[in-house]
């Protein structure tokens, strides 16, 4: 356990629960990340040839599985750092008592990731002094729609310039060891088919927006958020996930992908275990404490990002899609945005679970690489 006076920064950031237009409005709401933290970042290069190449479950589940690498640590150190899932890798920002110990067992996911998969997953770190002292900012806050579920919303260009230098061709490779102890991805699932939108409802879009000046993001992210309430309704309106759509994928070639992200081989006594487990979920959803799981698993699906950019997943119709495109095309050619989108049949669902109860969250993309393909189309109108 650590005690460092800043471990506990964002634990102790009061929840807001008011309506995320509002709490965009609020810049009295939002604080300064301490500058003895660091941010980190992890990317699948190459991820949208990898995509492309119908890889996209293995790119899922690999930034899922950074997330769960990370979370892990930060678990057993009794400290809550706030992350972001983007489809092919993940973003955290953590205090200097964890950043020795994760970027140890991220060197040693990315040399599993290699050896398994043929992916090559980027991870690097840039210190918070380094980001302030170089004229960018990351103010953070805590928000809540529901109960049980919180997000962090960041505004500022903080994340996207720590993202240019990890990215950057003469960025230094981390020179962390990688860790001695065997990795824990204990509570990483996978099991879940890839799910078609709700009923009545058309397409799975996958939208990410930047702001072209940063310091009217609040004001553009809050302008595209009440056009989708509008258009869409409310959060839990436009969610791709319900429980109708869900059905278990129980395949031993499923749960072995799985064992492969966390063991780095197949152990098949494991495996078998996992499969008749994965079995007895059938039962256990017919109890109401399952019930209750299932329901609980689309209140915490994170659908929603902000993290100095809007990154969502969201379900409609193509009429929907429409007029919110309307909006976004004027104001991109009003020079306010730049935006990709990509439309899906269906999502897919990676897991943390540390217990059935209250204490999991459930990463949802595209089903063919929605972040990544909605990526490609944003940074090619950044480039011309």
């Amino acid at each position: 356990m650590s005690n460092d006076s800043n471990d506990q920064f964002y634990s102790e950031l009061e929840v807001n629960r008011i309506p995320l237009c509002e709490l965009l409005s609020g810049t009295q709401l939002f604080a300064a990340i301490p500058e003895d933290w660091h941010v980190i970042i992890t990317d699948i290069k190459g991820s949208t040839q990898a995509v492309l190449s119908g890889s996209h479950q293995d790119v899922n589940l690999i930034a899922a599985g950074s997330i769960v690498t990370v979370l892990n640590i930060a678990f057993s150190m009794n400290v809550t750092v706030p992350f972001f899932f983007g489809g092919d890798g993940a973003t955290f920002i953590v205090p200097t008592s964890l950043i020795d110990k994760v970027m140890q067992a991220l060197v040693s996911y990315r040399a599993n990731t290699l050896a398994n998969f043929n992916l090559n997953l980027r991870t690097g770190s840039v210190t918070v002094a380094d980001i302030y002292s170089n004229g960018h900012e990351i103010r953070i806050a805590k928000f809540s729609s529901s109960e049980h579920f919180s997000i962090p919303i960041v505004l500022g260009g903080g994340l996207d310039y720590a993202e240019k230098i990890i990215k950057g061709e003469d960025y230094l490779v981390t020179d962390h060891e990688p860790q001695v102890e065997e990795l824990d991805l204990t509570g990483m699932q996978c099991r879940w088919d890839t799910i078609p939108p709700p009923q009545n409802k058309q397409e799975i879009v996958t939208l990410l927006v930047i702001a072209r000046d940063v310091n009217k993001q609040a004001e553009a992210f809050k302008k595209i958020l009440q056009k989708l309430d509008e258009l869409y309704g409310t959060q839990e309106a436009r969610q791709p996930i319900s429980i109708a759509r869900l059905k278990l994928k129980t395949t031993f070639r499923r749960l072995g992908l799985e064992m492969r992200v966390q063991l780095g081989r197949i152990k098949w006594p494991e495996l078998i275990k996992n499969w008749l487990v994965t079995f007895s979920w059938y039962l256990y959803f017919s109890t109401n404490k399952g019930k209750s799981y299932l329901k609980s698993i689309v209140e915490m699906s994170d659908t929603l990002v902000i993290d100095g950019k809007i990154n969502t997943v969201i379900t409609g119709t193509a009429a929907q899609r429409a007029k919110m495109q309307k909006l976004l095309d004027e104001m991109e050619n009003n020079g306010d945005i730049v935006y990709g989108l990509h439309i899906s049949s269906a999502s897919v669902m990676s897991c943390y679970v540390r217990n059935l109860e209250d204490d999991h969250i459930h990463f949802v993309d595209g089903s063919d690489g929605g972040y990544t393909q909605a990526a490609r189309v944003l940074k090619a109108k950044l480039k011309n």
